[in-house]
């Protein structure tokens, strides 16, 4: 439940980006978020854990983050802004990259908790900014952040994935 509160509060704050409302976006954003990162803690806690709802919640955290991205592309592909669409397709591909690694790497029973820009920095990274631009109606805000997310996405993933080169003895099979 709190898994499906969490990613339909993230549509409704893709909507509010799609529409210019940043900093309501990302009042939005980071209040759903928050309680979506509570669901694997309270589902251990209350022995509700399961195996599906491991994997679901990390599929939904991934539609959550691209949802609002995807509302911020609607906005600026709208102004014309090329740069900006770019760095969103950037910053999805290594969000994805970020999770892809992890669970790869799981797969081969490598643990990875560790990275430069988890999820929730990501999140927290992206709130701010929508916050602060949209209340100084400044999109170069949102436009840094999204820079940010670009380029410690992809340094996160390469991160990881050293990680579990140096994990696994470097063996390359």
């Amino acid at each position: 439940m709190l898994t499906m509160f969490g990613v339909s509060g993230n549509l409704v704050a893709a909507v509010l980006c799609a529409l210019g409302e940043f900093w309501v976006a990302g009042i939005v954003m980071l209040f759903f978020s928050s309680i979506d990162f509570m669901d694997g803690a309270l589902a251990r806690a209350t022995g509700q854990a399961t195996d599906f709802g491991s994997v679901f919640d990390a599929v939904m955290d991934r539609v959550s983050e691209a949802a609002v991205l995807f509302g911020l592309l609607v906005w600026f592909s709208d102004k014309g802004d090329q740069t900006n669409e770019l760095l969103i397709f950037v910053a999805v591909a290594g969000s994805m990259l970020v999770s892809y690694v992890r669970a790869r790497s799981e797969i081969i029973g490598v643990q990875l908790r560790e990275g430069l820009f988890t999820r929730e920095v990501r999140v927290a990274v992206l709130g701010i900014a929508l916050i602060i631009g949209g209340l100084i109606d400044d999109t170069d805000v949102i436009t840094w952040a999204l820079w940010a997310l670009a380029v410690l996405t992809v340094l996160t993933a390469a991160q990881r994935l050293w990680l579990v080169w140096r994990t696994t003895g470097r063996d390359d099979r």
